[in-house]
């Protein structure tokens, strides 16, 4: 259901979409600079979450010398202003000057082939580097995408979101209608793909490891997985020292006992794995402003909970 539409959210859009249609007159690159030094005052000036972004630091990375976990956070807080602008400007971009973006592409041989053989896939990622790049670069080689995404509290940024995907390739299927159209998705050989990193309330989800602690991870790509006999890919667009991105794909193992409920938490695991592996390289990029261990099962021993 739509949330009514009040005075805050038309004010905070007309916003947006005028900062974004200024910053769309700067490059690419030159406008995510804006963006990541904007994200950085906001760290130094507002600080809004910055304790939160720190604890989880701490917890993510034991033993971290204390100067170090502000840097990460400060970063982290740059690379979200920087993901953020380039979100708003990258619609200009055509799909070849998208994938121009890009220096290094690790395994893009697993996507190739598995939608050679006429079979679609389930794409998963997490809120790491700039996601919303990566779902644009597999659109701009030529890939049907469409991906799952909960609907925003301000019905008009919900628009105005969907709209940018879709202009760069990424059909956005709300979560209430992906029992529906997430299969005909991949049964018509497309890729499907997830955000899995925030567990929220009323999303079917298990807890399973990540950095050691028990964070709610939603299941429904195993799930759908499973059900589809489809294969699962991690992926994740990460910017390197030059300024430029590389795309990371890897394959996560489905494997089939006929226990769903013990083969959808192995799965889940599975991939939580593997962003964890990545945000080890690049922890700068991780959107640690998440409450990521914030819901847990009742019983559940401190030190593998809500770090406090």
């Amino acid at each position: 259901m739509t949330a009514p539409v009040t005075l805050s959210h038309r004010a905070e859009v007309y916003g947006l979409r005028g900062a974004a249609a200024a910053l769309r007159q700067l490059s690419f690159r030159r406008a995510g600079d804006v963006g990541e030094w904007i994200g950085r005052r906001f760290y130094d000036w507002v600080g809004i979450r910055r304790d939160v972004v720190e604890r989880q630091i701490r917890a993510a990375f034991p033993g971290l010398a204390e100067n170090e976990v502000k840097r990460v956070a400060r970063e982290s807080y740059g690379n979200l202003g920087r993901t953020s602008i380039e979100t708003a400007v990258l619609p200009k971009c055509t799909p070849a000057e998208v994938v121009g973006l890009f220096d290094i592409i690790d395994n893009w041989a697993i996507v190739e082939e598995t939608l050679a053989r006429g079979m679609g896939l389930i794409m998963v990622s997490g809120h790491l580097g700039n996601w919303e790049l990566g779902g644009s670069y597999i659109a701009s080689r030529g890939v049907h995408m469409e991906a799952v995404a909960r609907r925003m509290q301000n019905p008009l940024f919900d628009e105005y979101l969907t709209e940018t995907r879709r202009r760069v390739g990424v059909h956005v299927i709300h979560d209430a209608d992906a029992v529906r159209r997430v299969p005909r998705v991949v049964r018509t050989g497309g890729v499907a793909g997830f955000l899995f990193d925030q567990g929220a309330a009323g999303l079917a989800s298990t807890w399973v490891p990540f950095f050691g602690r028990y964070a709610k991870t939603p299941r429904g790509p195993a799930v759908f997985a499973l059900r589809l006999n489809a294969p699962i890919v991690f992926t994740c667009a990460v910017r390197e020292p030059t300024g430029r991105y590389s795309m990371k794909f890897e394959e996560i193992a489905v494997q089939r006992t006929g226990d769903l409920d013990r083969d959808v938490e192995a799965i889940v695991g599975e991939y939580t794995k593997a962003l964890e592996r990545w945000v080890r390289k690049y922890p700068e990029q991780y959107f640690w402003q998440h409450r990521r261990w914030k819901h847990q099962r009742p019983g559940t021993p401190p030190q593998l909970g809500d770090p406090s």
